[in-house]
């Protein structure tokens, strides 16, 4: 028999994509990563890495075996589950990740509604972007990741991971209260195509792709003026005449900034989509589901944040 945990090793290098980037997430030295490796090689007698440049990688057998590894982490995940729910017993420790707008919207409701629902249940939160979710999801880190859907990040049915829709949560356009749509009913995105824009810089967040993406589907390119992540900042911009955005709707920004968010008008009016996302197999873990259905529970009672008049 081999070690389980040398399989792990292996997924994880695959995942992050180099031994140093796995072994900064094991814990481990780049060192003591590699030799894990070459153990594996040797029990199995098949190599699993390959010269590439200065680099290292997987070998086709590597590949091959990583469909098995993945069989394998998932009925593990599923056997923790059952054992735990037949004990009667929930882990001690919850661990849940967010990208940043999510944490305030969805996840602290979360916690706090595990906290009357499952007082024994003690809650770590972590404020994680979706690019680096499913690395820590996949060593463990963490258990649950609200995540978006972003370009280069796993397939729905990737077999390390499930991932559910939480919350379809619409666009809403941010403009100065004294703009010339300001009051008006919804909106048409390309109405504003002609205006400067505000958003993240390009790589930093999933809400730009998001935000190129929308503009792209009504005929045109943003023009970026201002580069900004923190919804305050943002909005503070905004409040100035700097530019427009598009802000999703659950996300507060503070009450005193003179701005308007109006909604876009159907049926393209855009929206991003929130997932939950976890290891293969471990939904059914007490703790886990407990986490789900409190997501869920706050994803159902999210609430939109009323559109101030115009004046």
């Amino acid at each position: 028999m081999f070690d389980l945990r040398r399989l792990h090793v292996l997924r994880v290098v695959h995942q992050l994509g180099t031994v140093t980037a796995a072994a900064g997430s094991l814990h481990l030295t780049p060192s003591a990563v590699s030799q894990q490796l070459r153990q594996l090689a040797h029990e199995l007698d098949v190599p699993l890495l390959e010269p590439d440049g200065r680099r290292v990688r997987l070998t086709p057998a590597a590949l091959r075996l990583l469909r098995h590894a993945d069989e394998i982490a998932a009925r593990w995940e599923a056997a923790r589950g059952d054992l735990q729910a037949g004990a009667g017993r929930v882990p001690g420790v919850l661990r849940v990740a967010g990208f940043t707008s999510s944490l305030r919207t969805l996840v602290v409701p979360a916690v706090e509604h595990l906290r009357v629902h499952q007082p024994d249940l003690a809650v770590r939160i972590m404020e994680v972007e979706t690019v680096s979710a499913f690395g820590r999801l996949l060593t463990g880190d963490i258990d649950i990741a609200v995540t978006l859907p972003n370009q280069g990040g796993p397939p729905l049915d990737d077999p390390r991971f499930e991932q559910e829709t939480l919350l379809d949560e619409p666009l809403d356009l941010l403009v100065p209260r004294h703009h010339r749509l300001a009051g008006t009913g919804p909106v048409a995105l390309e109405e504003v195509a002609h205006e400067p824009w505000i958003l993240p810089a390009p790589g930093t967040c999933d809400h730009q792709e998001i935000s190129a993406a929308a503009c792209a589907a009504a005929g045109f390119t943003p023009k970026v003026a201002h580069e900004a992540m923190d919804w305050s900042a943002v909005a503070a911009m905004v409040a100035g005449g700097l530019g427009v955005c598009l802000k999703p709707r659950l996300v507060r920004v503070p009450a005193e900034l003179p701005v308007v968010a109006l909604p876009l008008a159907a049926p393209a009016a855009p929206r991003r989509r929130l997932l939950t996302c976890t290891r293969r197999g471990s939904r059914a873990q007490p703790h886990i589901a407990a986490g789900l259905e409190a997501l869920a529970s706050a994803a159902a009672t999210a609430t939109a944040p009323r559109i101030r008049p115009a004046g």
